[in-house]
């Protein structure tokens, strides 16, 4: 229960999700996830520390740059989930469900 919980609050910050999204189908940089969410580099790779604490995240060396990639796909899943569940609290028909109902 509480790794559950420790896992939920290490996604829960709103850069920690948009690293999450850009991290979801490729592995980068800090650099670039800096630049993609709209942060210093600093203040990313202290949001990956956590990340990689909660064994969200795990890095590659690639020459002189450190890689992070998603360590699997439940990270983005939990992000997908509360996306959602967010949408469905909106009102109407969530975004996701028009998708479905158009295919």
């Amino acid at each position: 229960m509480r790794l559950a919980c420790a896992t939920t609050s290490a996604a829960s910050a709103p850069t920690r999700v948009r690293i999450i999204l850009a991290l979801r189908d490729q592995e980068l940089a800090v650099g670039t996830l800096a630049s993609l969410v709209g942060k210093s580099p600093t203040a990313v790779s202290q949001h990956l520390a956590k990340m990689r604490l909660a064994r969200m995240v795990s890095t590659r060396q690639d020459g002189t740059k450190v890689m992070y990639r998603l360590e699997n796909e439940h990270a983005r899943q939990l992000v997908t989930d509360a996306i959602h569940q967010a949408e469905h609290a909106l009102g109407g028909v969530p975004a996701h469900h028009q998708k479905q109902e158009e295919a």
